[in-house]
């Protein structure tokens, strides 16, 4: 995609005009990530990373040594717009965002992924000339606050069929209602997700197509019974 593109991708900048657009566009920074590259980890500078081609997921190492997917950030998603203000009220911002602290956070490519990341200093700049953008970040962090209540929620669902059909349900809906979806990471990151291993979540898997809720090849997915999955 051309680079005068990117910050139009964004939510938080797509209600400025032109001008405006091509001022933060000029502020930012393309770099490209293979699969398996980190995108920033707890070590890197106070940015926001936002995603232009492929996709990244976003997880934090658990007290015991795990990681703990906690979301895929695709085209037009972004990062880290709780750490832009670091010493100034981050903390709060970062548990309500994110569900972990934003610090403890790390971005993985998925594929071939071309992100913009533009720098904690220009953006407290853009803020200065454009302070409607505040108000949009706070509109970003609370939607991210009700998806991580929401996630928390979900993890305290007993059976783990439960969460796999309610997660295949959101797909679709995220597809535009689309009964054709398919699942934007490896068996093992959908299994860490969904608060379980991955041979469990074959066998849920298998279980769902054996009794005639999905057709599966792959990570491509057939909802042949929207309502019957529903009421799992």
């Amino acid at each position: 995609m051309p680079h005068d593109l990117c910050v139009q991708l964004v939510p938080l900048f797509d209600g400025l005009v032109l001008d405006d657009q091509m001022e933060i566009q000029r502020k930012t920074r393309f770099r490209m990530f293979g699969k398996g590259d980190i995108v920033f980890s707890p070590a890197s500078e106070p940015q926001l990373t936002i995603v232009a081609r492929g996709s990244m997921k976003v997880y934090r190492i658990s007290p015991n040594g795990r990681e703990q997917l906690l979301r895929v950030v695709e085209p037009g998603g972004y990062e880290g717009e709780a750490r832009l203000f670091d010493n100034d009220g981050a903390a709060a911002a970062d548990t309500a965002a994110n569900a972990a602290p934003a610090h403890n956070l790390y971005g993985e490519a998925l594929g071939d992924t071309k992100v913009c990341i533009l720098r904690r200093s220009d953006f407290m700049e853009l803020l200065g000339t454009h302070p409607q953008l505040s108000l949009r970040l706070l509109s970003a962090v609370a939607g991210k606050m009700a998806r991580a209540e929401e996630q928390a929620q979900f993890l305290t669902m007993g059976r783990v069929e439960e969460r796999l059909a309610m997660y295949l349900l959101d797909l679709s809906k995220g597809a535009g209602g689309s009964p054709r979806i398919r699942i934007p990471m490896t068996m093992r990151e959908l299994a860490s997700y969904l608060g379980t291993t991955p041979e469990t979540l074959s066998r849920k898997l298998r279980l769902l197509e054996e009794e005639g809720y999905i057709a599966r090849r792959r990570r491509d997915i057939l909802i042949r019974d929207p309502d019957r999955l529903e009421d799992i």
